[in-house]
């Protein structure tokens, strides 16, 4: 019987893959009250996500364009992750890495799945951010826990999260 895998997943960011994609990029970003906290923020966090991606859709999407349409951090991240899978699985390990994006596509929640779909029963939790954040690592923590929580794959697996490295 093969053994279980362990699973992988590296958090980032994320960033918006088309120009299409700037705005609800941006309305994902700016509703993180881990970033912005406004006094009523559950009232008015939503509205004022839209008005601020709004505002500064266009001004972003030049800047995206100028570097061929989209982010590099997916097509960046997702070698990342095939290099250190191919790593640890070297020597015979058991090893599946996936990417879940703050922000973007592939979400945490869908990396989540596609562990449970191997089998794994244990995560590892690495987030790619150069320091720890409340905006960024912590953000992505508390996602991953909202995501662990929504889930409807039992078990819920073992997370052995790294905040610092």
């Amino acid at each position: 019987m093969p053994p279980i895998p362990t699973g992988v997943l590296l958090l980032n960011l994320g960033g918006p893959d088309s120009l299409d994609a700037v705005e609800p990029f941006l309305v994902n970003l700016f509703s993180d009250r881990e970033i912005i906290q406004l006094p009523f923020g559950r009232l008015v966090q939503p509205l004022f996500a839209r008005a601020l991606s709004k505002a500064r859709g266009p001004s972003v999407r030049r800047n995206y364009e100028r570097i061929g349409g989209g982010s590099p951090q997916l097509p960046l991240t997702l070698a990342q992750a095939d290099a250190l899978e191919s790593r640890l699985n070297r020597d015979g390990g058991a090893f599946r890495v996936r990417v879940g994006m703050r922000y973007w596509q592939p979400t945490i929640a869908s990396a989540l799945d596609d562990l449970a779909a191997e089998g794994v029963s244990r995560i590892v939790a690495l987030p790619l951010y150069p320091q720890y954040s409340l905006a960024t690592t912590g953000s992505s923590f508390n996602a991953l826990a909202q995501a662990l929580d929504a889930s409807a794959t039992p078990p819920r697996p073992e997370v052995t999260s790294i905040e610092a490295y």
